[in-house]
């Protein structure tokens, strides 16, 4: 079955990260794929986070993971 022909059904996921932006990111689909089968993509749907001190407390990413839904067996 080609690219094409699949079908996803899309999780939202919210990964955090004290110190960059791609860690929350990596934490988020670790920890999603410990739960979820079969994810193919994610999109970044919301950055937001923390304001510590004037400094950056920790990020929050918020994403769309696609899942590829699996074949009916006949």
């Amino acid at each position: 079955m080609s690219t094409a022909e699949q079908t996803y059904i899309v999780n939202e996921v919210v990964g955090t990260w004290r110190e960059r932006i791609d860690a929350a990111i990596r934490t988020g689909l670790l920890r999603a794929g410990k739960t979820l089968r079969r994810i193919d993509w994610f999109e970044v749907r919301e950055i937001r986070g923390s304001v510590e001190g004037l400094q950056v407390g920790w990020f929050q990413v918020k994403m769309g993971v696609g899942m590829r839904l699996e074949e009916p067996e006949d």
